[in-house]
């Protein structure tokens, strides 16, 4: 890390899964870190190992150069940006927002210009991973945005991420990217769910039906993942079902301006949407498994 990045001032709004191992990684990386959460204890345990904890999204901006996004919604993003105690009207001339939520790529595009009325600048940069991976500072990052915002927060983003992929000039090609990516994924977490449900239907014993498809062919990602939280019986989440509720709901959304059949991600879509209306909305997203009846879920150990 030069001496340069080493005193830039960064912000990270929103201190979930993925914010709290983003701040950690910047702060690893000797950043000037500020944090920010509705939680406040939140933002307090993060600050007693270093960093500072901000009583509003405000206070992080003005003493920032870089504010870093990672709530859950462009509607969390709209509120910490322009709501009471609001980011915007704080940050400085020629700071950047990197926003890195999965949001409707046209509302991407438009909160650039919003953002470029102020004098800021805005980087689109959706993120993939998950938690351990934004604690090790190795996350995937789909981004967009002007020259000189890249310019700006460059060394940050080389904190945050193992990979950067450039993919336009403009707001909204990395938030495209990311809802495609977003289809993926739900898509694999609903299949893995649907495949381990008929295993336990037919008697066969999970952990080996586990380690046969962790080591075959129809293996995801997903599967290895989301089902060891199965198979473990805990449903903590990490990324909810509302999560998938929301992404794919996005997925679904853009293609449906441009009349673009999505059959996979639609059935996916009412999966999630029947687990989250049963009452697991708030549970871990592998909770979709719930749905499918007459099946013994594995039990979490005490």
């Amino acid at each position: 890390m030069s001496d340069g990045a080493s005193h830039l001032a960064v912000g990270v709004i929103g201190l979930g899964a993925m914010g709290a191992g983003i701040a950690q990684s910047l702060r690893r990386a000797r950043f000037d870190t500020h944090v920010f959460d509705v939680r406040t204890e939140a933002a307090q345990a993060f600050a007693r190992d270093g960093g500072t904890a901000c009583a509003t999204a405000a206070q992080l901006a003005a003493a920032c150069d870089v504010v870093v996004s990672a709530v859950v919604s462009a509607a969390q993003t709209d509120e910490v940006l322009f709501g009471a105690g609001g980011a915007a009207a704080a940050m400085r001339k020629g700071s950047v927002f990197m926003m890195c939520s999965t949001v409707d790529p046209n509302w991407s595009s438009a909160l650039e210009g919003r953002l470029a009325e102020r004098g800021l600048l805005y980087l689109d940069a959706p993120m993939s991973g998950g938690a351990a991976r934004a604690a090790a500072g190795e996350l995937t990052m789909m981004t967009s945005g002007r020259p000189e915002a890249y310019a700006r927060c460059q060394p940050v983003l080389d904190a945050m991420a193992a990979k950067v992929y450039k993919l336009g000039d403009r707001a909204g090609a990395g938030s495209k990217v990311k809802t495609v990516h977003q289809l993926l994924a739900g898509v694999h977490i609903a299949a893995a769910a649907e495949a381990m449900a008929l295993g336990l239907r037919e008697g066969v014993d999970p952990q080996a039906l586990y380690e046969v498809i962790c080591n075959s062919a129809g293996n995801s990602w997903m599967f290895g993942n989301r089902m060891a939280h199965v198979l473990a019986g805990d449903y903590t989440p990490l990324s909810s079902v509302d999560i998938f509720v929301k992404d794919l709901g996005l997925v679904l959304d853009l293609a449906r301006a441009s009349k673009f059949p999505l059959p996979l991600a639609s059935t996916a879509h009412q999966m999630f949407m029947q687990a989250s209306t049963a009452g697991h909305a708030r549970e871990d997203d592998s909770a979709v498994i719930k749905i499918f009846p007459g099946i013994r879920l594995p039990e979490k150990k005490a």
